[in-house]
């Protein structure tokens, strides 16, 4: 059984409001502690807001994405100097739908996980392929080309940064990726990083893509996931306890 703690981060996407989200963090809260660490990826303009909530707690908070600028006239972009100082701990970067709708490159996302990392966040870097790539035989060759590059970017500091392998035709679909085919990824992930970092053993790597209450048990117990990137099953409170609850 792998000794690194598990980690379950809900990320919300484009979802929420003030009321929304109080009842979900309230929800949460009154069902810790948890074995495992647990986080909230939110919505940049209520990271405040969901900030003083949270103080205090074991629950931490993060964002969706970040600039690779560190100021500068970038209009809409949010630096990781303004996500630090909201306390976040987490920031996701290279997220499918990021490279997809907004054009974002292997290079770009490294270069956001290198910046988040100079600011003391843990970027949560996302790699996985579409339903196209797989069926093409090309699982292999596209998550290695989308970790690689970022492991080249940020040389040993590698072992800082959290993995999320989401397969893009497995997110807000309904199907996940079998237990078996899920790990079989994340061996393929973990042996690339153990050939750039000797901390590669004790690095999280996350499975995302329709983790649900009944499938997160199963998935949470291959050798190497770490825990989920949780998407809709992070946006109700009983939901995410119980994926939170199968992971330790």
């Amino acid at each position: 059984m792998s000794a690194r703690k598990k980690l379950v981060a809900g990320n919300w996407k484009m979802h929420g409001s003030r009321a929304a989200n109080a009842e979900l963090l309230g929800g949460i809260l009154q069902a810790g502690p948890f074995g495992a660490d647990v986080a909230v990826c939110v919505p940049a303009p209520y990271l405040g807001e969901v900030g003083i909530t949270l103080a205090g707690s074991a629950v931490a908070w993060g964002a969706q994405d970040c600039s690779a600028h560190e100021q500068g006239a970038y209009t809409g972009d949010v630096s990781v100097s303004m996500l630090s100082e909201f306390g976040c701990r987490y920031v996701i970067v290279g997220h499918s739908e990021r490279r997809a709708y907004h054009g974002e490159t292997d290079q770009q996302v490294a270069d956001k996980a290198k910046i988040a990392l100079g600011k003391g966040i843990t970027p949560i870097v996302c790699v996985g392929e579409t339903l196209a790539q797989r069926e093409a035989g090309q699982t292999e060759e596209v998550v290695k080309r989308q970790l690689s590059v970022v492991i080249h970017t940020l040389g040993q500091c590698i072992g800082e940064i959290v993995v999320a392998y989401e397969p893009v035709w497995a997110i807000g679909t309904g199907k996940t990726a079998s237990p078996e085919q899920a790990q079989e990824v994340h061996a393929l992930l973990r042996a690339q990083l153990r050939a750039a970092s000797q901390r590669a053993d004790g690095m999280r790597l996350l499975y995302g893509g329709s983790v649900k209450p009944d499938n997160a048990a199963t998935l949470f117990g291959q050798p190497d996931i770490d825990g989920g990137l949780i998407g809709g099953a992070a946006l109700k409170a009983a939901d995410f306890v119980a994926v939170c609850r199968a992971a330790g």
